[in-house]
């Protein structure tokens, strides 16, 4: 048992250092040896876990699925009405992709056409963005446009702060998300419903929140509190 547990840290300790190097250095530059050496095992140990540098991607993607399967359904509880959650399931994605780089680096791996993807992030985003905006549809609180329409604005804008933010984080802070959703809201939300969506989040982040990669302190501060539906553009 002993044994197994030992194992099982060290695949995890590789795919945890995969995602580093592959999210610093890129995918094609990434060195098997760099990543054996940032988990503290020899090339030896990495081979017995991962055949190649594409099996290790490959984990390092599922990992992120099951990241960001998580993250989608640790909201669907206590959120109000399915914009709200959507809302909210938003502004957590770009807390994870800023503090973990895990998730991150399977969406960028997700991304690369360098090699055949195993699992396609963007897709899942796309998929349970959808299904939330049908949802909303059922409960009355969209408006007059269709989930499918809705849904690729959500999904193209949040995909875009992902991509900028790899070189910017203030793209996924709290402030550049709250503006996006006070701007595309009033367009989104049904008249009747409109008060009841936060566009800031109806949560609190949890104060680890907001880690940003090494050396770099992006401002955290939110918007005034309440719904400032005249908000500009990060």
């Amino acid at each position: 048992m002993a044994k197994q547990e030992r194992a099982l840290r060290t695949r995890e300790a590789l795919i945890e250092s995969a995602a580093t190097v592959f999210d610093r250095d890129g995918f094609s530059v990434a060195s098997l040896s760099a990543i054996s050496s940032l988990a503290g095992v020899s090339n030896g140990a990495l081979h017995f876990h991962f055949a190649s540098k594409a099996a290790l991607a490959d984990s390092v993607e599922d990992a992120a699925a099951d990241r960001l399967n998580r993250l989608v359904s640790g909201h669907a509880d206590g959120a109000g009405n399915a914009l709200q959650l959507l809302v909210d399931t938003s502004h957590e994605l770009a807390r994870r992709l800023a503090d973990d780089v895990v998730l991150r680096a399977g969406f960028e791996l997700s991304r690369q056409q360098i090699r055949v993807v195993s699992r396609d992030l963007h897709h899942e985003w796309h998929r349970w963005v959808e299904a939330t905006l049908r949802r909303a549809e059922g409960e009355g609180v969209l408006a007059t446009v269709s989930p499918e329409a809705a849904a690729a604005s959500v999904v193209a804008a949040t995909t875009g702060f992902e991509v900028l933010g790899m070189h910017d984080p203030q793209w996924l802070s709290d402030r550049t998300v709250t503006r996006f959703w006070q701007l595309l809201l009033p367009r989104l939300a049904a008249a009747s419903a409109l008060g009841d969506v936060e566009p800031a989040g109806s949560r609190i982040p949890h104060p680890a929140s907001g880690a940003r990669r090494a050396g770099v302190r992006p401002e955290r501060t939110r918007s005034t509190p309440g719904k400032d539906w005249g908000g500009t553009a990060p």
